[in-house]
């Protein structure tokens, strides 16, 4: 347990960490080294083969290319710290360090749910209007869509560090977590933070959280009524197969993010939201890659026939 009682400077704060219940700091390092290298390979291989081969160069994979180098970052951001904590007595991070960890965590976070809303209206576009697909997604519009994503991520990221760190922090510089994040950190402040809880909950929770995963809906109810007019079994089966794996990860990521901006500080939780914060910052990022390949044959496919020729070519030499 860190004594908090000690003197230290006010241009600092010290991480918890993990509650006892999660067992020993080396097991906790092995774990997440091992998930992280897991995340960095699958996001990695996803970008390349998107990138690299040419019958993965439609809108579809174009976005999951961009989701997957958004994965790296955003996973990047957090987990190099933390396990760089864990060879740590004393989880110290500069006030300018943390400031820089939360924006870019924030903008990660807020990039991947345009990003998402994106890929769900590309799949609009693809079910609900076939021949119109190629000139309403062309290269200049996904470049540009991407662009907002990455842009009002960004600007969502800047009101929400902006506003936290103005608050003066004088109850204690010990941050109930893990990494630089939102809740604990209001949760130290001795100014009242009703303001910021409010921001977060309309520019965060409504404008971005929410009425991105309305737009999602939308795109669905209009994609499931276009797959069940469908003629043929092959075709529901191929519609609903490259929309199953998307709608799994926007599951994934909304159901554990708004649990944790979308309510008030007092009820902040270490052990709880320890917990899933892990599953939206950790194990998101990490499952995204095989969720996709596993449910999208192309990307399978091509995967498999990488792993083949390297493997070939290493057997031959």
């Amino acid at each position: 347990m860190i004594d908090i009682n000690i003197s230290r400077p006010w241009n600092e704060f010290i991480f918890q960490g993990f509650p006892n219940i999660f067992g020993s700091e080396s097991g906790l390092f092995a774990l997440f080294l091992c998930m992280y290298i897991m995340s960095l390979l699958g996001n990695l291989s996803i970008v390349f083969v998107t990138y690299l081969d040419s019958k993965l160069q439609s809108p579809m994979f174009f976005f999951l290319g961009n989701l997957s180098f958004l994965d790296i970052c955003y996973i990047s951001v957090t987990v190099p710290k933390m396990l760089s904590d864990f060879l740590e007595k004393k989880k110290i991070i500069s006030f300018t360090g943390c400031l820089v960890q939360m924006l870019m965590f924030i903008s990660m976070q807020g990039t991947e749910a345009f990003l998402l809303a994106v890929m769900a209206y590309d799949r609009y576009v693809a079910i609900c209007s076939p021949l119109c697909y190629t000139s309403i997604m062309n290269r200049i519009t996904c470049h540009l869509l991407v662009a907002v994503c990455w842009t009002n991520g960004l600007l969502n990221s800047i009101v929400h560090t902006t506003l936290t760190f103005s608050l003066p922090f004088c109850k204690s510089h010990l941050l109930n977590h893990y990494f630089c994040d939102i809740p604990p950190l209001l949760k130290i402040s001795c100014r009242d933070t009703y303001v910021n809880e409010l921001v977060l909950f309309v520019v965060g929770g409504i404008c971005v959280g929410f009425a991105n995963f309305l737009l999602i809906l939308i795109s669905y109810t209009f994609i499931l009524s276009a797959i069940l007019h469908l003629p043929s079994k092959e075709g529901k089966h191929k519609a609903f197969s490259t929309c199953s794996s998307h709608l799994i990860v926007v599951a994934l990521f909304y159901g554990t993010a708004m649990f944790i901006y979308i309510r008030p500080s007092s009820s902040y939780s270490l052990q709880r939201d320890s917990v899933v914060s892990i599953l939206y910052s950790i194990l998101a990022p990490m499952l995204n890659p095989i969720i996709y390949s596993l449910r999208n044959q192309e990307i399978k496919g091509e995967i498999k026939k990488i792993v083949v020729n390297k493997s070939a070519k290493m057997l031959s030499h």
